[in-house]
């Protein structure tokens, strides 16, 4: 009886432990210089930025941005699934990462690869992301 209650226990805290990580899953608040960024680019951005998306991010973030690019399998943690987490972000938040990168991944700062137009066109077609 003893062994099936510490069992029962120990689950008890695994489950728990994962339910208490959904604080990792809140994003970050985004730094000062990049706060309330808008894009300047109209409403046509989007198609450009399939473009610069299907060369620079498909490979780990996937066609449609759910995380399952061929080369994000590989990665640990894997890509974010950008259909799922870009509608609970501002677009500033997504400029940022993709201009600075994210620290303990694989996702790398595209500033200086990248124009500011192009990474505000990538946003824009993460935001058609579904």
């Amino acid at each position: 009886m003893k062994k099936v209650l510490f069992v029962v226990l120990v689950l008890s805290a695994v489950v728990l432990a994962a339910c208490g990580s959904q604080a990792a899953a809140t994003p970050e608040p985004v730094p000062a210089e990049y706060a309330g960024a808008t894009s300047p680019l109209g409403a046509d951005a989007a198609t450009a930025g399939a473009e610069v998306f299907k060369t620079n991010c498909e490979s780990c973030h996937g066609p449609q941005g759910h995380g399952d690019g061929p080369a994000g399998a590989a990665l640990d943690p894997q890509p974010k699934n950008l259909a799922e987490f870009a509608p609970t972000v501002g677009d500033d938040y997504l400029y940022w990462r993709i201009n600075t990168g994210k620290e303990g991944t694989a996702m790398v700062a595209w500033k200086g690869v990248l124009t500011d137009e192009q990474i505000w066109q990538a946003v824009a077609f993460i935001r058609t992301l579904k």
